[in-house]
């Protein structure tokens, strides 16, 4: 499937006002798409669209309100006739233990996360349908392990995985012209975890290696040009998740360390975050206490057909001596 060139699409990008999403929508812009920005806060989003010019437009949005979501499309329609690719990136998440979380923030996280994508993509395919283009969803490593102190973010990412590839699915039993790609980033430096809700006695960050949220966006506009089914955003990541397939018990045991790695070593800053009214919008990177990866080398190689094969060998032996080492390790002790 050919999609048309980023100068002549129209881009749909939700969750437009920080992090993954306000970089793709900037690199999509700076490519010479028109751009239609969505998100919560109205003002960032009207200063956004007014730096970009008259190829973009701002709609303030809930994803969780399907409505709302069906607004962004009209807006895009009304203004630029179409669109050609929609990307679903809106998400937050909350830091703690299950048990300690209410329902409410269980409930808000999913709307956003689950219900925002399937919000996003069925709006969005009615359209391509007729059209075709590409539907393009962010889920996460997270899509494919578990994270303990994150455990309904990592539940909402499974299960935006799961109805990807059954959206995918059905839309290729129709002939539908439309590529549908699930791209899954590892930690990205964004101001996810300070814009989190925080049950935990300690300011919340991501486990390293962390990525720039460029490599997501480069990603995400690949996909636009060249559908790609899947594409993981960072080594390290990739790494894991293989790692965990081939030996789950294994990963199971890095549990404190996972939990260790999610905590600064300072008390809790803003413990409400942004999952019930947004906050902190407009900023595209976090404040990570470790150094920031400036690329990835896995991903760009990835992107090149012919390259992955070669890579997915070498890091399949490295998933393998990784934590096949550790468990052995551990049953030795």
């Amino acid at each position: 499937m050919r999609h048309k060139p980023l100068r002549e699409q129209v881009i749909v990008v939700t969750g437009a006002s920080s992090g993954i999403g306000l970089a793709t929508a900037r690199m999509a812009a700076e490519r010479g798409a028109r751009v239609v920005l969505a998100a919560r806060s109205r003002d960032v989003l009207d200063r956004l669209a007014e730096a970009f010019g008259a190829r973009a437009v701002a709609v303030t949005a809930d994803v969780g309100d399907r409505a709302q979501v069906q607004a962004v499309a009209d807006k895009a329609i009304a203004t630029f006739g179409g669109f050609d690719t929609w990307v679903n990136v809106a998400g937050l998440t909350v830091y703690g233990p299950l048990r300690e979380i209410t329902q409410d923030d269980h409930e808000r996280l999913i709307r956003t996360n689950f219900w925002g994508t399937v919000n996003g993509s069925l709006v969005a395919a009615e359209h391509l349908r007729a059209r075709g283009g590409a539907l393009i969803n962010v889920g996460s490593i997270a899509s494919d392990l578990a994270f303990p102190f994150q455990g309904l973010y990592a539940a909402s990412k499974h299960a935006v995985k799961g109805f990807t590839d059954t959206l995918r699915m059905e839309l290729i039993a129709e002939g539908a012209p439309v590529s549908v790609t699930l791209v899954k980033p590892a930690s990205i430096d964004t101001p996810l975890p300070n814009r989190a809700r925080n049950y935990m006695d300690r300011q919340p960050t991501l486990p390293p290696p962390i990525y720039p949220p460029d490599e997501v966006a480069r990603a995400i506009l690949h996909a636009a040009l060249h559908p790609q089914r899947d594409i993981f955003v960072g080594g390290g990541g990739k790494l894991f998740v293989m790692g965990k397939e081939f030996a789950p018990g294994a990963y199971d045991e890095l549990a404190p360390a996972i939990i260790a790695l999610q905590k600064r070593a300072e008390p809790p800053r803003d413990t409400a975050g942004a999952l019930h009214a947004p906050v902190r919008a407009g900023e595209e990177r976090g404040d990570p206490p470790v150094p920031v990866m400036r690329r990835s080398a896995y991903t760009r190689a990835t992107l090149h057909p012919l390259a992955s094969v070669g890579i997915a060998a070498g890091m399949a032996t490295a998933a393998a001596v990784l934590l096949g080492g550790f468990g052995g390790r551990r049953r030795r002790s």
